[in-house]
């Protein structure tokens, strides 16, 4: 680095990382921290902060030094002069040869503990073998009496010099140390962490150019603005390009902020939004849409059903009973119905709504027209979990009623919502049990060049709207939000919206809105 830039560095320098570097040059470019803190002056956390950011700038390296220094607990200094619990047990055993393991406490002094660990040491040292409930002594015992093994080395040394040092260890104490080591409660172990800071050639060079101590400002007050003493001050320089840490900032979840996103078009399109309950009857959920009760939907393998409670309270009987003969024989609408007998009691069977077409329902029951309304919520299916289907999802259902309204309306107002989202859209013939004309609705992916299925929609059949009391024309669809979300956030599995991934999430811009990828 060349004299100016040296001189920029020194500008950008807190004072406690000069003072550092000046009680540095007065050791002779190195020194513990603690003597930068007796020579200037300083607290240990000062020096330290200072000395880290001097060693990203280069200017000083930070020697580190950690060694381990050993102690006994009591129960340590206990065995150090009586003996660990196997060399007990070996003493006795010389005298004995064998003695069975029951007697074993009565024989030593030892409580049932000790021996229990005693005896997984004598068989690993191989002082002693058990043998049908008898301990015997092995001829390796033999040889251990009145030699103390490494382990035991190591506590005589400890006892006698009360800490240890662990700088370079011979075989012994280090063979010791580590059988000490995995055994609880006998010796204690602190790490020792010792500094050195050393002046780099950099350092050296700007210490030769020359450090100023004098305070440098690095924010003005009131009291300095107002009696001018800010014009004599000396401020420290800022580098802009510095590093700095990186940040996560709290954000809205990517599922989340697309439902919001989607609740902002309806709104602006001028609909009204509804809710409705999670737990719903299957005369909501199913039989005012005009599903027959033996539908393939209603199979246990596809509908969650409550065992507590059981069973729901059903609406008004004169609705419960249009309903009923609408499934049975059309009722007034001219329809045959689906020619069974309408069961009361499996409409009122508890269920997880498997659709939020149930809200629509509900509120054509409640609402008079013209409307327009949509709601958002979670539904519930018996899926197989995957990388494209999920047993809770989200869901999103429009209704419009009014007398004037026809099919070319319902396709209109869907191409205009995915228009908003940023999508073209086509349409193509579909069959739904309680719409009639029905389509489904179909997105164009460009990256993939192709098609995909993203939501249906139809008009509701006489059978739906007359129980009811409705007598205008109702357009409705409804549409997956997840697989809508795959498509916006660019990814391919499903799970990855209810996986919590940390890395994904905070990779996700902080946007108004997601654009399509």
């Amino acid at each position: 680095m060349n004299d100016a830039e040296l001189q920029k560095i020194i500008d950008e320098l807190h004072i406690y990382e000069k003072k550092v570097l000046k009680g540095l040059e007065s050791e002779g470019y190195e020194a513990t921290p603690e003597e930068i803190v007796k020579s200037q002056n300083m607290d240990i956390k000062s020096v330290m902060s200072a000395a880290g950011i001097l060693e990203s700038r280069g200017l000083i390296k930070v020697q580190k030094d950690v060694q381990d220094i050993i102690s006994l607990t009591d129960n340590g200094k206990q065995y150090a002069e009586q003996g660990l619990p196997e060399r007990i047990i070996l003493k006795s055993l010389n005298l004995k040869n064998s003695i069975p393991m029951k007697e074993i406490s009565k024989e030593t002094g030892l409580n049932s503990s000790e021996v229990k660990i005693a005896m997984g040491w004598l068989v690993r040292k191989k002082w002693a073998v058990i043998n049908k409930g008898i301990i015997e002594i092995t001829d390796e015992g033999k040889n251990a009496i009145g030699k103390e093994a490494n382990d035991e080395q190591f506590l005589t040394k400890l006892l006698e010099v009360q800490q240890i040092l662990f700088l370079e260890p011979s075989k012994i104490l280090k063979t010791g140390y580590n059988l000490l080591k995995q055994r609880k409660g006998i010796i204690n172990v602190k790490k020792d962490v010792n500094y050195l800071l050393i002046v780099t050639d950099d350092g050296e060079k700007i210490l030769k150019l020359g450090v100023d101590l004098t305070p440098t400002a690095t924010q003005l007050t009131h009291e300095q603005l107002k009696t001018g003493s800010w014009k004599s001050l000396k401020f420290r320089s800022y580098d802009i390009n510095a590093e700095h840490p990186e940040t996560f900032p709290g954000k809205i979840h990517p599922l989340t902020r697309i439902i919001e996103e989607i609740r902002e078009v309806f709104l602006n399109m001028g609909f009204t939004e509804s809710s409705g309950n999670i737990l719903e009857s299957a005369f909501w959920n199913f039989d005012c849409l005009f599903q027959p009760q033996d539908h393939a939907a209603r199979e246990m393998q596809d509908t969650f059903y409550i065992k507590n409670p059981q069973h729901s309270k059903l609406p008004a009987d004169d609705l419960v009973k249009r309903v009923s003969d609408v499934h049975e024989n059309g009722g007034t609408t001219g329809s045959e119905g689906w020619q069974y007998d309408w069961d009361r009691e499996i409409a009122k069977q508890s269920v997880l709504r498997t659709h939020t077409t149930c809200v629509s329902a509900r509120f054509l029951s409640e609402k008079k027209p013209p409307l327009k309304m949509f709601s958002v919520g979670r539904v519930f299916r018996r899926e197989t979990i995957t990388y494209k289907h999920l047993p809770e999802f989200h869901q999103v259902e429009g209704i419009v009623a009014a007398e004037d309204i026809n099919y070319k309306n319902l396709l209109g107002i869907i191409e205009e919502f995915y228009h908003k989202l940023g999508f073209k859209v086509r349409f193509r013939p579909a069959y739904f049990p309680y719409t009639y004309l029905s389509t489904e609705c179909e997105i164009y992916l460009p990256e993939k060049e192709s098609w995909i299925e993203l939501g249906g929609s139809g008009m509701f059949r006489p059978e739906v709207l007359e129980p009811l009391g409705v007598e205008t024309p109702v357009l409705a669809f409804g549409l997956g939000i997840e697989r809508l979300a795959m498509l916006k956030l660019g990814i391919t599995d499903i799970r990855m919206l209810y996986k919590s991934d940390i890395g994904w999430l905070r990779d996700l811009p902080v946007t108004d809105g997601i654009k399509l990828k």
